[in-house]
Formats: structure tokens, C-alpha cells, sequence
């Protein structure tokens, strides 16, 4: 069984670049990577298109921070909430951060925060700047976050033939599984996760319509896979290897 992560998390949401409607998707995705210590949003609450957020704050203990527009142009919001995760940084309290965005602004306090040896979580919408995509250790768009009334209007998988003639994933791919294998060419699943990563903090296959990475290393027809019973447990781990190979 898969120890929980309890790592102490920060959560910053940018409420001007942020929908209310993946609140709880956010924080279920969230409590994968650890523990909210501190849930905060920041913005200007006497502004009427914040008023969305009200019921969702007192229902998620999310706690507002208002910030006043003093001069027409400038975001003093995106200000506050940089100051706060600095004074919550220097406190030493916290193991990562979750920055909640899709503003370019954020990209040096992530990558600050980054060098002190803390993990930086990302998320925000596919406009989000690849700059601060990239700032990030991991960075979720919030499009596969989103409750869809309509399970049409959901991601649809990618076919296989697009899938192959994507050469970036493919390649993104194939590179992890190299980085990750043994002599007989053959990697485990979880190291090749974590390789890719490490190169593409944007990559998740939900992104590509699936939920898991096994799925999407499947559909795209081009590695061998095989599920190994490993442990006195005999819990199952899947294997893959380049079929070039």
C-alpha cells in the first residue's frame, strides 16, 4: 500500500485568473501531493466578478485576502500574494507550494521558491506563459480540472495515429523509458513518470484525454508492456520498453 504523502503544502490562489468552478477538483488533486496548511486567495472581494468564489471559500476553509486596486493598471493583488509566500517561505514550515494562476507574474517567486529546495505546484489555464510552465517542478492545467455537466464535452482521447505523430510526446516518452531502463531495455512505470517530469512540468495525460500514464504509453502503440508481480506482497508493476529496441 502507497504511504500517504503528508508533505505540508501552501496554496495561493490568484482569484483574478482562477475559476470557481475547480475548487474542488483543485483541492482533491491537491491532496495527492500532500497536506493544505494553508489555504489562501487573493483579490479585491468588493469587486462583483469575485462574487462566485463566496459560498466556495466558507465551504473549503479557504481563507480571503483583500487587496484594494490603489492604481488602475497595476496588480496589486498579484503583489500581496508574492509577499505573503515569501514571509510563509522564511518560515520554514512548509515543504511545497501550490501557486493557483495563469499569470505570467508568478514565474520568479516559483523559481525563487525552487531554489530553496522546495517543490513548486502549478496550476492554470493552457494560456498560462510556458515560462512559468516551465518555473514550476509540476504544473496542472486547469481545463482537466474542470466538473463537466456534459461527459461529451469531456477530453476526448487522442486517436493512435495522432498520438504517433506527435513528436514532442513521442519523444518525451521515449527519452524517460531510456533514462529509466535496464540493460534489456526494459523501465519501470513510476521512474519514467518521474523522468518525464523532470522534463516537461506541463505533461499529464489527461491532457490527452487519459487519466492514467500506463493508458497513454498503451495507446500509443509504439512500447512493449508488461505487468510484473514484484515483493513478498505480490503487488502488480507495469513495465514498458521501446519496441524499437
Amino acid at each position: 500500500m502507497d504511504q500517504k504523502n503528508t508533505d505540508k503544502l501552501a496554496i495561493l490562489i490568484d482569484a483574478d485568473n482562477a475559476q470557481p468552478s475547480i475548487t474542488e477538483n483543485l483541492l482533491a488533486e491537491i491532496a495527492k501531493y500532500g497536506i493544505a496548511n494553508v489555504k489562501r486567495i487573493y483579490g479585491d472581494w468588493t469587486q462583483p466578478q469575485l462574487r462566485g468564489w463566496k459560498d466556495l471559500l466558507l465551504q473549503h476553509s479557504i481563507q480571503p485576502i483583500q487587496q484594494f486596486g490603489y492604481t488602475k493598471g497595476k496588480n496589486a493583488t498579484d503583489s500581496a500574494l508574492i509577499i505573503d509566500a515569501m514571509d510563509l517561505l522564511y518560515t520554514g514550515s512548509f515543504d511545497g507550494f501550490c501557486l493557483v494562476s495563469s499569470d505570467s507574474d508568478f514565474t520568479k517567486l516559483a523559481a525563487r521558491i525552487r531554489e530553496s529546495g522546495l517543490t513548486v505546484y502549478g496550476f492554470g489555464e493552457k494560456k498560462t506563459p510556458d515560462a512559468f510552465v516551465a518555473a514550476c517542478d509540476k504544473f496542472i492545467y486547469t481545463e482537466v480540472l474542470k466538473v463537466d455537466e456534459d461527459e461529451s464535452s469531456r477530453k476526448k482521447r487522442q486517436p493512435i495515429n495522432e498520438l504517433k505523430q506527435d513528436t514532442k510526446l513521442v519523444n518525451l516518452v521515449r527519452n524517460a523509458v531510456e533514462a529509466s531502463s535496464d540493460e534489456s531495455g526494459w523501465a519501470h512505470l513510476a521512474p519514467v513518470g518521474s523522468n518525464i517530469a523532470k522534463q516537461s512540468p506541463g505533461f499529464d495525460p489527461r491532457n490527452y484525454g487519459f487519466q492514467k500514464l500506463g493508458e497513454l504509453v498503451k495507446a500509443m502503440n509504439l512500447f512493449e508492456i508488461e505487468e510484473r508481480s514484484v515483493g513478498e506482497g505480490q503487488s502488480k508493476a507495469i513495465y514498458i520498453k521501446d519496441k524499437r529496441k
